[in-house]
């Protein structure tokens, strides 16, 4: 069963462009050379953007590959596959990963023990105890801050001028061998 989605690098440094082409080409199993140009938002960084096929899991991967990078900024998307949810996730350093399910016009779902574990969190914040739970922040305590990190928005603030500035970049297909 194969898979596509597109991997989108929105900064890079040019010293770390050929070490993402070696973590990429490792998951797919075939080289890669992914299309850099310069990012306008970011002067001295480069950014890339490819279109990928491969097992479903793949954008797990190559996000698992690639978080963690000091100044690398990327998402990478997975269409869905049968008994496989469409996926998103994102990097930033100051923010890390976030990753959602998606509906085929890119809304992100939000499961309802995430939604539950939101509430339990704003409503302890509200009574003055702090209690937290996986993913919760005490700086980030009213529910509508926590349903904001539910679906990304602090990462979507962050890399949107990233992705503004890549209007009319080069796209590239990357094909998994086997």
């Amino acid at each position: 069963m194969s898979v596509r989605g597109v991997l989108y690098v929105h900064s890079a440094p040019p010293a770390l462009c050929p070490h993402v082409e070696w973590a990429v080409a490792g998951i797919l199993g075939v080289p890669v050379d992914l299309p850099w140009v310069d990012q306008p938002a970011a002067p001295g960084m480069l950014r890339a953007e490819a279109d990928w096929q491969g097992h479903p899991g793949v954008a797990g991967e190559i996000t698992s590959a690639l978080a963690g990078w000091n100044r690398l900024r990327f998402e990478v998307t997975e269409e869905a596959s049968p008994g496989c949810d469409p996926m998103r996730y994102c990097y930033t350093p100051d923010l890390g990963i976030f990753s959602a399910v998606t509906m085929a016009n890119g809304d992100i779902l939000v499961p309802e023990s995430r939604l539950r574990a939101a509430m339990t969190v704003a409503a302890a914040a509200a009574s003055g105890v702090v209690r937290l739970t996986h993913g919760a922040h005490p700086e980030t305590a009213t529910l509508e801050e926590e349903l904001s990190r539910l679906l990304g928005e602090p990462w979507d603030d962050e890399l949107e001028p990233f992705r503004c500035a890549a209007d009319g970049a080069p796209v590239r297909w990357l094909h998994a061998t086997g």
